[in-house]
């Protein structure tokens, strides 16, 4: 029955003392103004303040209505400040691939410099299995490079990287150019302990070609590095992975094949991919790989694949 608006003129009538400079103060026309307030009395069914009174004066009633003015307008106008303020809260993020901490860390850092109102909270692990997690509420988002289908997880693209063929110094593959599938055949290929068909190498390489290498699991980065650089096996990693230890002469990269490139999503509950935190943790997380990463390529460029919810 009575508006806000309505209360907001009962200011302004008291504040500016006259029909005409609260309609003024309002930006509405004397005419309006009386009109709403004819129209706020009939349907009240009692006078707000008596007209042609100089300086305007309110009823009992409209004091009443006034006093309920000055009570409710400061709450409505806290309450709106307060939903544009920002309140802290936590971005729970999952790794499913275990060496994004490597590049995630100085990306976070950057991420909480423009939101330090946000608590970053994440976990990673060989036996931990986030996407679940995400589906049950337990966290905000997954980095992943497997879409799970009907999942109804949401997964935004954040980029394209390069798995390189890693090998020791000495290793006689580290003199090939070009590695084939039929080069990784007698050799032993170190794995995280995950299934092999999450694996690209094995997917998108080996199993097309028929290529079947001796596999060992180890659940450590630093570990399997040095395993391959005492020529203990190879691995398939991206390079900024291997990037510090390339540079120390411990292990070299080839490009397997032509390239073997995989994508690198952002897993949300679908129905949240909106939301302002969740939005720029993406934008800082992708800007910062594709400006630091070697072998890394924006996966929201144009012509390449965009959101995928399912």
């Amino acid at each position: 029955m009575i508006e806000l608006k309505h209360l907001r003129t009962l200011q302004a009538l008291q504040n500016t003392g006259s029909l005409a400079a609260a309609a003024a103060q309002l930006h509405q026309t004397q005419s309006a103004l009386s009109h709403q307030f004819s129209d706020l009395e009939q349907r009240l069914g009692f006078r707000l303040f008596v007209r042609k009174s100089q300086p305007l004066r309110f009823t009992p009633q409209g004091e009443i209505m006034l006093q309920l003015a000055e009570q409710i307008l400061p709450q409505i106008q806290q309450a709106l400040q307060a939903c544009h303020e920002p309140h802290q809260t936590t971005l729970r993020i999952a790794i499913e691939c275990h060496s994004c901490i490597q590049w995630l860390t100085p990306a976070l850092n950057n991420f909480r410099q423009s939101w330090p109102q946000v608590v970053v909270d994440f976990k990673s692990g060989v036996t931990f299995d986030p996407q679940p997690a995400l589906q049950q509420g337990e966290l905000d988002v997954v980095l992943t490079s497997d879409i799970l289908p009907r999942s109804g997880l949401f997964y935004t693209p954040m980029f394209d990287y390069e798995v390189r063929l890693v090998l020791a110094p000495d290793h006689p593959l580290a003199q090939i150019d070009h590695i084939s599938p039929e080069d990784l055949a007698d050799e032993v290929l170190m794995i995280y302990p995950v299934q092999r068909q999450r694996l690209d190498i094995w997917r998108h390489f080996l199993q097309p070609a028929g290529v079947s290498p001796a596999l060992k699991n180890v659940d450590n980065t630093l570990l399997l590095i040095q395993m391959v650089s005492a020529q203990m096996g190879i691995a398939a990693l991206p390079h900024w992975v291997v990037e510090s230890f390339e540079k120390q002469g411990l292990v070299v990269t080839k490009t397997l094949g032509s390239g073997l490139w995989s994508r690198l999503y952002a897993a949300v509950r679908d129905g949240e991919q909106r939301q302002p935190v969740l939005e720029a943790f993406v934008r800082f997380a992708r800007q910062h790989a594709c400006d630091h990463l070697p072998f890394v390529r924006d996966a929201a460029r144009p012509g390449s694949l965009q959101s995928v919810s399912s």
